[in-house]
């Protein structure tokens, strides 16, 4: 627990003062996270089946260009160049069939690093966009998910009796899950209504911030099923007691995911 906590103060010690500068050097941190976030993918894929080296490098090419397309946008909405994705699918396509040695490159492998590169390179990128939008938006969000998160660990422990998905994640409760839920909406609600928005529909709001805190535990849910699935307890050890860089992001890429939907209400 003592070095966890550390952990968790390194890194606000170090990622506060980026969040709240902005800029080209947030835009810089975000793409460096998205690196190790994609490098951590690819190793958990090694994990059954290393990646060729080449594939591997095209991924890195890739994901640099979906991160930084647009990266000076304040723009709600976020464009892809449709030359971009044609040459991600032919890129990692191409060679599946020139292989011809499913054991070293196949069309399975193909695919699961299109998604990957596109799930990750789009997060970052909206991860930027919301910085340039609101500053209050960005901390918002991460609320909803640290509030989450927090309660739902401790609760968990505490009082937890009931599982959640065992075969998926053998530490998730129901009882985490719902307290969780009602701190994370509690905490984000408040904060939206205090400090953005206080003419904004109650109502809507805690609707809002209940399925985004939701959203957030199912996303926690899905990385640890990719986690079970290549047999790793923890994506890499970046930070000491937390575990990767796609430990500590699971939530808040599948809250910023869910928070497009909302992105011309809030």
């Amino acid at each position: 627990m003592t070095k966890r906590i550390i952990s968790a103060i390194v890194a606000l010690l170090i990622f506060i003062p980026i969040i709240i500068k902005g800029g080209p050097i947030f835009n810089i941190a975000v793409y460096i996270i998205g690196l190790l976030g994609l490098r951590e993918f690819i190793n958990a894929k090694s994990k059954k089946k290393p990646l060729p080296f080449f594939i591997t490098v095209i991924s890195y090419i890739f994901l640099t260009l979906i991160i930084l397309v647009d990266v000076s946008s304040s723009s709600t909405m976020y464009s892809l160049d449709y030359r971009v994705l044609a040459a991600l699918f032919l890129a990692l396509l191409l060679p599946a069939v020139l292989y011809h040695d499913h054991k070293k490159y196949s069309i399975a492998d193909a695919f699961y690093m299109m998604g990957g590169i596109l799930f990750l390179g789009i997060s970052m990128a909206l991860l930027i966009m919301i910085r340039n939008i609101d500053l209050n938006i960005f901390v918002f969000l991460f609320t909803i998910t640290i509030t989450t998160d927090i309660f739902a660990y401790i609760s968990g422990n505490l009082i937890g009796k009931h599982k959640l998905l065992t075969e998926i994640s053998p530490k998730k409760t129901w009882e985490g899950l719902i307290i969780g839920t009602i701190m994370g909406v509690f905490v984000s609600s408040m904060f939206y209504h205090t400090c953005i928005d206080p003419n904004f529909s109650k109502v809507l709001l805690l609707l809002i911030c209940t399925f985004l805190s939701l959203l957030g535990q199912f996303g926690d849910l899905a990385f640890s099923a990719i986690k079970r699935y290549f047999g790793i307890k923890d994506f890499s050890n970046i930070m000491p007691g937390h575990g990767g860089i796609l430990d500590r992001l699971d939530s808040i890429i599948f809250v910023l995911l869910g928070f497009t939907f909302f992105i011309n209400i809030l």
